[in-house]
């Protein structure tokens, strides 16, 4: 048997940005002893030939033909604690180089470069690194169309559920205010801790868009909406 988790159901790679292409599919797990089935994302930046996925998202055997046709992906980039369920898949796979965020727990055997301000796979790059969670979570900024932010849970901009949630995990995330726009995530928000000032630091970067682990692309008023939020959260 293969020794990594089955690509689930997922749709196309679509090019959301230049050179910036963006990919919805299926996620199963049990979180807060509940069983869950929702939707995820995944960010492939590309450069010349090469390709860097960010929240990994494994994708079946066409999907990987038409990845196949837009490069060689060289690097795999893990920002969130709670997501990398398909990490090592796309670095066995490949022979990609593995990037994690300071401090950051991951499966199996992987060889792990550490992300920083001066050590990042893309060259138009900027890293954001949360300072005051209790677990490692971190924000890319892409310098293409006015700044793109590439999140993981930390930004969610969930605006409905989609043909990747269960009846259930549907019902439950109205309740617990999933489908919120431009959001800060819930469970994240739980798990992590975190602390206006990270949302203060985050508020003094210049970007335009959001592509973030969950929910739909957020274009040309991103930097606008997520400033009302953190006012909203966090007494900014």
């Amino acid at each position: 048997m293969e020794q990594f988790p089955p690509a689930l159901a997922h749709g196309s790679l679509e090019e959301v940005f230049p050179g910036i292409y963006f990919v919805s599919g299926a996620m199963e797990t049990v979180l807060q002893e509940m069983e869950w089935e929702f939707s995820r994302n995944m960010t492939v930046v590309k450069e010349g030939e090469r390709l860097t996925i960010i929240n990994s998202v494994r994708l079946n055997a066409e999907g990987l033909a038409e990845l196949d046709r837009l490069g060689k992906v060289t690097d795999v980039v893990r920002i969130g604690c709670l997501h990398g369920r398909d990490d090592a898949f796309y670095v066995d796979h490949y022979g990609a180089n593995y990037w994690a965020m300071p401090g950051m727990e991951t499966e199996g055997e992987l060889n792990v470069k550490t992300l920083s301000s001066d050590s990042l796979p893309i060259a138009d790059a900027t890293l954001f690194a949360f300072e005051t969670t209790t677990i490692p979570e971190g924000i890319l900024r892409i310098d293409r169309a006015g700044g793109v932010l590439i999140a993981c849970d930390a930004l969610q901009n969930w605006l409905a559920p989609d043909q990747y949630f269960s009846e259930a995990s549907q019902e439950l995330m109205h309740t617990m205010n999933f489908f919120t726009p431009a959001n800060v995530g819930p469970v994240w928000a739980q798990v992590a801790s975190p602390l206006a000032e990270d949302f203060v630091r985050l508020s003094e970067w210049s970007f335009k868009h959001a592509l973030c682990g969950h929910g739909e692309p957020l274009r040309d008023t991103a930097f606008r909406d997520y400033s009302e939020t953190f006012k909203r959260m966090f007494s900014l």
